[in-house]
């Protein structure tokens, strides 16, 4: 009751901030202590390890991508079925949704494994780097139950008003990360593997402390016995398969980007890669914790049809997100070398390769905010064909044209510029889509 008392309140920027506060705070810890981890591996092990972890993102975003689109699209079909005050049947799809995702991870934990040592065998990479890669992935594979889970459990604590739990437990999955990469590399040891082992200890926090959480019957969202609805899986596949787009793509995105750095400077230039994305990741956060935050509140006033609410909510949130926009490229712009010395010796040569293309890259966090939030906004209203276009435009075809075309026109500059130039083109995709469905939603 006291959540449904929460959705009640007016829609002013004070409780909107009351839902988006808690997780923009969450989702920009989770960025820190993930460059956090960089920083461990690039100073305790050196660049070469730091690449090795950005050339297994991939693999870890397409272990984690399914999960992803049942976790984002799933919550809005809930939140949608509380807007209507279908309490039992909302709990009944939840539960059943948490055994799916524990059942897609143990296949993808499988897989992972199966396919683990031919993955890298390809891409041309020195004997040391290609075993960092292997062994921080071997390690990482091992958690992947916990950190689906941990995706799940975070968006579906947001729903039930348990932002601020959710920021606990990310905090804490965070410091103890940090802590762990310190005893496992410097203390044990136990190098790239040890970061994977920290890493997956940290994200497991939050799915443990979900699964105590969601086991007590006086929470709005809790455990009951499921029900099988494949109308239910395929909304929330529906909805989330933008989110999943989204992951499956930027891994795809990610490896053009190694190999083309690969090609153009070597793997200096994918140690660079990752540090600006360390950079471009902590920025859009912020974006992603707000969108995470108002999510269900879209998705409630939709299913209450209380249009008057969802109206002011879009608004209001559009010029949160350009203020937003505006400080983080001001901060990056400012802050470019002191970040970038961080993980990079300035006498290195990655350092130099980093600030020029942290330069360049920041442009795109003009466009990010705006997009991310589109793409959500879209998936909160149950209409996951238009989040989908709008994520994977942005994710894979403008990337895809921009990666192909720049670097060959500029070289490694066009590497950097091929962010920004995307997110422009997605920008004003965005736009088109928005005021295409205004007079279906009146948002």
């Amino acid at each position: 009751m006291d959540n449904q008392n929460a959705y009640s309140k007016p829609v002013t920027l004070g409780n909107i901030l009351r839902f988006a506060v808690p997780t923009i705070a969450m989702s920009v810890f989770m960025s820190f202590y993930t460059m956090v981890d960089g920083l461990f591996v690039s100073n305790l092990i050196g660049t070469n390890a730091l690449s090795a972890i950005n050339l297994t993102a991939p693999v870890i975003q397409l272990v984690t991508a399914i999960s992803t689109m049942l976790a984002t699209g799933g919550s809005a079909v809930i939140m949608k079925k509380m807007g209507e005050h279908k309490t039992k049947e909302a709990r009944e799809d939840f539960t059943f949704l948490i055994f799916a995702n524990v059942m897609v991870g143990l296949v993808m934990c499988i897989l992972g494994y199966s396919v683990m040592d031919s993955l890298f065998k390809h891409m041309e990479l020195s004997p040391e780097v290609a075993n960092y890669c292997t062994t921080y992935l071997r390690h990482y594979l091992l958690f992947t139950i916990p950190i689906l889970l941990m995706n799940n459990f975070t968006l579906y604590m947001i729903a039930s008003e348990k932002a601020a739990l959710s920021l606990l437990c990310s905090v804490t999955g965070g410091v103890l990360n940090m802590v762990l990469d310190f005893v496992f590399i410097a203390v044990f040891d136990l190098g790239i593997g040890g970061a994977a082992i920290a890493t997956g200890l940290g994200y497991s926090v939050t799915a443990l402390v979900g699964l105590f959480v969601f086991s007590r019957k006086k929470n709005l969202l809790h455990f009951t016995k499921p029900v099988f609805r494949i109308k239910v899986l395929a909304n929330a596949a529906t909805n989330g398969c933008s989110e999943m787009a989204t992951a499956l793509v930027t891994g795809i995105i990610t490896m053009m980007f190694n190999w083309t750095m690969l090609h153009y400077v070597g793997e200096n230039g994918v140690a660079a890669v990752t540090i600006i994305m360390y950079v471009l990741m902590f920025a859009s956060s912020l974006y992603t914790g707000y969108s995470y935050g108002v999510a269900p509140m879209i998705s409630y006033y939709y299913g209450e049809k209380n249009l008057t609410k969802l109206k002011k909510l879009v608004s209001t949130s559009l010029k949160v997100i350009a203020v937003i926009s505006l400080v983080t490229v001001i901060a990056s712009f400012a802050a470019t070398k002191p970040l970038v010395s961080i993980f990079a010796r300035p006498d290195h040569p990655v350092f130099e390769l980093a600030v020029t293309g942290n330069r360049i890259c920041t442009l795109a966090l003009f466009f990010i905010g705006f997009n991310i939030f589109a793409s959500g906004m879209f998936t909160a209203l149950s209409n996951g064909i238009v989040s989908a276009v709008l994520a994977f435009s942005r994710s894979f075809v403008f990337m895809l044209i921009t990666m192909l075309v720049l670097p060959a026109l500029l070289g490694v500059n066009g590497i950097w510029l091929a962010t920004p130039v995307a997110e422009l083109m997605a920008l004003v995709l965005s736009i088109v889509m928005f005021l295409k469905y205004r007079k279906r939603y009146q948002y």
